[in-house]
């Protein structure tokens, strides 16, 4: 019985831990927007990606403790999607599908590759993901056949892209959540969810066709992140509109983040 409780106390720990990460993933999403509006507005020398919005909290009063809160909140997130893509939800909400577990085990990747971001910026090191992108980029290049590698990853970040706007459009995010917030929240909640979604789809699409366009080019540097993908929209005819309202998806979807971390399925 007391073993029993002990574990149940565990596992209740490790969910808060976890459900802290999409609270954390809320606070950078907010800050890439805020950063997304610096790049259109001109005013602002950051990176526009997750290195810029982790950059941001370093340079707070807090921001080691912050960052090494990330850490652990990135890590169970992590975990906890490892585990559901492996064994179902650790929660014993079903196993779910082949498909379910294959999201869990990209979601784990995402986060646990946030959770090795956020280590670094706490140790006090940190890069340029723009950089980094294109450094690894160059690297698949030189592989053989790694010109179609990059552009089959391109176009599977497109299709990431495409499913963000869909899942948006359609609000099939209010899947994730238990419930919806009583009140009026419930449509500030669908409306930020639409908003935030659409937005970060459009990014990441961009992202995506930059990664083919270095492979049709054979210029590595052409791969430059979510950085690079809101700089070239920037450029484009309205740019400055479009990243304008980009930027205000991306702090819409931080603030649904914050409702997902409370309501959300896991």
């Amino acid at each position: 019985m007391v073993a029993t409780s002990s574990t149940e106390n565990a596992q209740r720990g490790w969910e808060l831990a976890a459900r802290a990460g999409y609270a954390v993933s809320g606070v950078l999403h907010i800050l890439i927007g805020v950063l997304a509006l610096r790049v259109a507005l001109g005013s602002g020398g950051e990176q526009a990606d997750q290195s810029g919005a982790l950059g941001t909290i370093a340079a707070t009063p807090f921001g080691s403790v912050v960052l090494w809160f990330s850490v652990v909140a990135f890590l169970a997130l992590g975990a906890w999607q490892v585990a559901k893509a492996i064994h179902g939800s650790p929660s014993g909400g079903g196993s779910g599908g082949a498909g379910e577990r294959a999201k869990a085990a990209g979601r784990a990747v995402v986060y646990l590759a946030l959770a090795l971001t956020a280590l670094s910026f706490a140790r006090g090191g940190g890069s340029s993901s723009s950089a980094q992108t294109a450094d690894a980029t160059a690297k698949l290049m030189g592989a053989p056949g790694g010109r179609l590698l990059v552009a089959a990853l391109g176009l599977a970040i497109v299709a990431v892209g495409a499913y963000h706007v869909y899942k948006g459009a359609k609000k099939k995010f209010l899947q994730d959540l238990h419930r919806l917030p009583s009140g009026t929240a419930g449509p500030v909640v669908r409306r930020l969810g639409v908003v935030g979604y659409v937005a970060k789809g459009v990014a990441l699409a961009i992202v995506g066709v930059l990664f083919v366009t270095a492979a049709v080019q054979a210029d590595p540097s052409k791969a430059t992140g979510l950085d690079g993908a809101l700089h070239t929209l920037r450029d484009q005819p309205a740019g400055v509109v479009l990243l304008v309202i980009v930027a205000l998806g991306f702090v819409a979807y931080g603030v649904y983040s914050f409702v997902r971390a409370r309501y959300g399925r896991i």
